[in-house]
């Protein structure tokens, strides 16, 4: 069977920060805060309401960072006036979106834009995988026979990952030599918590997930212009490192034009 990767370079926008963030941008916000120093919002997909313990899962972590970021407003509103002069404030949102539901999992896009007066507004996406069943958070690591840091499984994952980051960098002129030893690319390590935000990809088999998807923001592997990276990773490419678990959940390939949600 032939293979392939799938990247694509998100070109990063001002009023649109992470595709995540538009498509919830017509939802109402679970949770809302305006004072004199900040301006923020977090948005639970309606979606993801409907999976018993996830919405209460969120909204308190979404709370805690909003909370954060208002002290930090507050604190340097003290401290700079200035900067928050004619009505001027932080802005910090976070949405939480429904990525995929394959089988018992629920992935979970959680992207944060954040605008503090600089020379432009930064965001960030990370990824939750929700066991719908066990109605928890969960790693990745029990589909996988091995996943040691610096181990085989995810060395050999970085090592599809960075070749396939290389492909689309290339495409839009930015130099890669070698992907093992590139500077940027080498931010993708063979950790669980350095290999990148992951999420499940749907498949064209029902319940089942046609691979891994990593997330990049801005930053991570490679200049601001660059944007946001998203990285997908068949199955068919990990298939030897699966636990019986794993083996169970990932079949079919991925539906044509998923992409487009990244």
């Amino acid at each position: 069977m032939r293979t392939s990767y799938y990247v694509r370079a998100g070109a990063f926008l001002i009023a649109v920060a992470i595709p995540a963030l538009a498509s919830a941008a017509d939802e109402k916000p679970a949770f809302a805060v305006k004072t004199r120093s900040i301006e923020a919002t977090v948005i639970i997909a309606d979606d993801l309401r409907t999976f018993p313990g996830l919405f209460e899962d969120l909204l308190p972590e979404g709370r805690r960072e909003v909370a954060k970021w208002q002290r930090t407003a507050d604190t340097d509103r003290k401290n700079t006036p200035d900067n928050f002069k004619d009505g001027r404030r932080y802005t910090f949102d976070r949405s939480y979106t429904q990525r995929s539901a394959t089988g018992r999992y629920v992935s979970v896009l959680r992207s944060d834009y954040f605008e503090m007066g600089g020379a432009h507004p930064n965001s960030t996406v990370n990824t939750i995988l929700w066991d719908a069943e066990a109605k928890k958070r969960v790693s990745i690591r029990p589909l996988f026979t091995e996943t040691a840091d610096g181990g085989p499984t995810l060395s050999r994952m970085v090592k599809n990952i960075r070749a396939a980051l290389a492909v689309v960098k290339r495409k839009n002129d930015v130099p890669v030599d070698n992907p093992d030893t590139d500077e940027a690319l080498g931010a993708v390590e063979p950790k669980l918590l350095g290999i990148g935000a992951v999420a499940l990809a749907p498949s064209t088999d029902t319940a089942k997930s046609s691979g891994l998807i990593f997330y990049y923001p801005p930053y991570a592997v490679g200049s601001y212009v660059e944007g946001a990276y998203q990285a997908f990773i068949p199955w068919t490419l990990f298939k030897d490192d699966l636990s019986p678990a794993g083996v169970a959940l990932f079949s079919g390939e991925r539906p044509k034009g998923d992409e487009d949600k990244d």
